[in-house]
């Protein structure tokens, strides 16, 4: 199937994900309904998305979305189950998917701080300058301005008196 996704939604009553996509060989928009089934509110997003995106009968046409749009949709879905507002689930997401930099990554258990940890590595490979960029520089040299006298550290002056 030759298919290119163009807008995926999710659908409350009843639950279904909503995919918008164009057909290549006939040039022509289609919406393919995909049933959401045996999800409650307690269950678990990320691994109802990757059942409905590994469905032998979704498949082809969920190949260019990502698994982290899917596991976001069935996020709203679930805090629709809730009984949660559409704002107060988008500000959920946002909490789950940002991290704050003054939160102590030592305290989390394993489970959570491999979540912050992809959330990183997402966040530093989208922010990664390439080669291929247009706006690569290879070595950059930046002279920082000293308007102010630098302050001398306890641990940097007693070593140089050691010397």
């Amino acid at each position: 199937m030759m298919c290119t996704a163009k807008k995926c939604g999710i659908r409350f009553q009843p639950p279904a994900v909503i995919l918008i996509y164009e057909n290549e060989m006939k040039a022509k928009s289609r919406q393919r309904i995909m049933p959401v089934r045996n999800f409650s509110k307690y269950s678990d997003c990320s691994r109802a998305a990757e059942q409905l995106k590994n469905n032998p009968r979704h498949k082809g046409y969920l190949e260019q979305v990502s698994l982290k749009q899917l596991e976001k949709l069935f996020s709203f879905l679930r805090g629709y189950l809730w009984g949660q507002s559409l704002a107060e689930t988008m500000e959920q997401i946002q909490r789950e998917t940002t991290i704050d930099p003054e939160e102590d990554l030592n305290k989390l258990d394993d489970k959570e701080l491999a979540k912050r940890k992809s959330i990183m590595d997402e966040l530093f490979e989208k922010n990664q300058k390439k080669k291929d960029d247009p706006n690569f520089v290879y070595d950059i040299e930046v002279d920082f301005p000293q308007d102010e006298q630098l302050q001398s550290c306890g641990w940097d002056t007693e070593s140089a008196d050691e010397s």
